[in-house]
């Protein structure tokens, strides 16, 4: 079974999901031994999230990806306490995780203006010292965007998936005509104005391996689903039937239909260890060609209008679960009992 989603790309044409920094805290400042001052603490180094900004944004804007803060000032006898070093900020997407080259996670950046001190300034010089400063800290860090796929293609080897995400969307995966074409997970935004994938002539892996019908494909794909993560079959889903430009898809179609009408009869036909125990249920059936685009249009409105009210959905849960929660902070005796007697 092969996944097609949003995930684990470094870079896609013009996208840029993760970013390899340099990053250097200022040195502190001399300290000045005769008058006792105090050098300036070096400037620290800031990953700052930024509404509208993206990491390719920061590969173009700075070649060499290395950020420096500024050096704290010398103690004088103007100024015996040396100023503190300029910080450095460096603008982040919101929604990105940072961490260091071994993997250490230093934190995350979810909303706009969170920010994550990656690289502190040295300290400037001063008695404990012997009136010398320190380096700043120096660090190789990486900023992660955190990619979650709206949906997923899930289907046999050569059931169309690159096909339709071609189709649906800018990406380009590596089409043929053989099985286990896409070896990596492949990224496609669908672009709107203002789930799962099926071929109709059934699946067969090679001359050695059995023919599974259109129907029997949807078993097993769902008992694939049920034994790798069985809350997955509880997600909307949309049964897309490809390769409908076929000269007996309309004959499969019908076929096909008439088994999902009834699958709990029609799925007593096949061996038990194919039949999975909980059945899918599927908000459409939509039948498409990636070939021609017959039916895509449908199926992108289709595709909007399930994410559309999986929010609302989820929205409200969310709601619902913040007044539970505050019901449960607020003491019982603290709740007014108008129109009831108190008891003495």
């Amino acid at each position: 079974m092969v996944w097609t989603s949003r995930v684990c790309f470094r870079k896609y044409g013009n996208f840029v999901d993760n970013i390899r920094l340099y990053v250097r805290g200022g040195s502190g400042g001399m300290g000045l031994p005769r008058l006792g001052g105090l050098g300036g603490n070096g400037g620290d180094i800031w990953v700052v999230a930024k509404k509208d900004t993206t990491l390719k944004q920061i590969k173009d804007k700075y070649p060499n990806k290395r950020f420096t803060a500024g050096v704290g000032s010398n103690s004088s006898i103007h100024a015996l306490r040396g100023a503190k070093g300029e910080d450095s900020q460096v603008f982040a997407p919101v929604g990105i995780s940072v961490t260091t080259d071994d993997g250490r996670i230093l934190g995350e950046l979810n909303c706009e203006g969170d920010k994550l001190l990656v690289a502190k300034g040295g300290h400037g010089g001063s008695l404990h010292s012997g009136f010398l400063p320190s380096k700043g800290q120096t660090r190789q860090i990486r900023l992660d965007l955190k990619l979650i796929a709206d949906l997923g293609l899930v289907g046999f080897p050569n059931a169309g998936k690159s096909s339709l995400l071609t189709a649906l969307s800018h990406a380009k995966p590596r089409i043929a005509s053989y099985p286990f074409t896409t070896l990596r997970p492949e990224i496609g935004k669908v672009m709107y104005d203002d789930h799962r994938q099926v071929d109709i002539c059934g699946f067969q892996l090679s001359s050695n391996t059995p023919f599974r019908s259109a129907f029997e494909t949807v078993l097993l794909l769902n008992k694939e689903l049920e034994l790798y993560k069985e809350e997955l079959l509880g997600k909307p889903a949309i049964l897309v039937i490809n390769k409908m430009d076929l000269p007996e898809a309309q004959g499969l179609l019908r076929e096909l239909e008439a088994h999902l009408e009834n699958q709990e009869e029609s799925s007593r036909l096949f061996p038990e260890d194919v039949i999975p125990k909980r059945l899918m249920c599927f908000t459409h059936v939509v039948p498409v060609s990636a070939t021609t685009g017959l039916g895509l249009p449908l199926l992108k409105s289709l595709i909007r209008q399930s994410l559309e009210e999986q929010n609302i959905i989820e929205t409200e849960g969310q709601r619902s679960e913040r007044l539970l929660k505050l019901r449960r902070e607020i003491p019982t005796s603290s709740i007014p009992s108008w129109g009831f007697s108190q008891p003495t």
